[in-house]
């Protein structure tokens, strides 16, 4: 049994504790609210591209002439994972849910014959893929030292992206990140970017209108594809960063939360000991009194 010294160097570095993660939760609660403005501005013109390329994709359905980020390589061979994850832990389950899904993806891709290459995106990502798939990772990229992400950061890894891309380096990205629903709820997605993959509904509500393009369509997939690439990372790098915001505020809570019960135990165990240590030396002094 701990004695009452231990107890209350046990509390007091609980205490301690938890007024740590109390401050790291303020700190998340007050950048999510930016981060989370930032993912939801980026959403509409992130949308509005795919469904512009949508529409001119199908347009230019079965043209052999067609881009190759459109049209694609014609193989299914390589694939790269683009993994973006955060700079840093602390945050539940944010880091692991997405590495979980690109693991479970280049696993799948793995058993069917595959070649698989992993292009990382944060720290943590990269340090818990290479692990296990340290002969995959092909490029790593860090934004531990940017304060705010801008679109020239994405578009860095974008060009690298593309330049494996030009040189025949695979044949398929996707791209993994954690989708912002809110401080309790973000979710690993999963997003093919290279060849450009659209939906269904967005195909249709594209083709639906008649459009007349200056210069050809052929001249604007050219210039919109790459760009595109790099828009859609942004997006994952917004909204990525408003989920760890909100994973990270979510644990620190439960964090305090936990260090208050341990605490309020700790304190009634100490008081338990301390009384009967009390009630013991009454016992000695009653009892000596008595033989005298």
């Amino acid at each position: 049994m701990p004695s009452l010294k231990d107890l209350k160097n046990r509390i007091a570095s609980v205490k301690a504790t938890q007024k740590i993660t109390k401050a790291m939760k303020m700190v998340a609660a007050a950048k999510l609210r930016r981060a989370q403005e930032a993912a939801e501005a980026a959403r509409p013109y992130a949308e509005r591209m795919n469904k512009v390329l949508a529409s001119l994709s199908a347009a230019n359905a079965g043209n052999a002439e067609a881009p190759l980020l459109l049209s694609g390589t014609g193989k299914d061979q390589v694939h790269l994972l683009v993994v973006a994850t955060g700079e840093r832990g602390l945050a539940g389950g944010f880091n692991s849910s997405i590495i979980r899904l690109a693991r479970e993806h280049a696993l799948k891709l793995l058993a069917q014959g595959k070649t698989v290459k992993i292009l990382t995106v944060g720290r943590k990502g990269n340090d818990i893929l290479r692990r296990t798939f340290k002969e995959n990772i092909v490029d790593y990229v860090t934004f531990r030292e940017v304060k705010q992400l801008s679109f020239a950061n994405a578009d860095d890894v974008a060009r690298r992206v593309l330049e494996l891309y030009s040189k025949g380096e695979f044949d398929v990205a996707t791209l993994f990140f954690a989708r912002f629903q809110s401080v309790i709820a973000q979710v690993a997605t999963a997003q093919q970017i290279i060849p450009a993959k659209f939906d269904d509904a967005e195909a249709a509500n594209g083709s639906a209108a008649l459009y007349e393009y200056e210069p050809s369509e052929e001249e604007i997939l050219e210039d919109l594809l790459p760009r595109n690439v790099a828009v859609q990372i942004f997006r994952a790098l917004l909204e990525n960063n408003a989920s760890f915001y909100g994973a990270q505020m979510s644990a620190m809570d439960n964090a305090t939360r936990n260090a208050g019960e341990m605490i309020n135990k700790l304190t009634l165990s100490y008081n338990r000991q301390r009384q009967a240590q009390i009630t013991k030396e009454l016992i000695e002094i009653i009892s000596g009194a008595e033989a005298l």
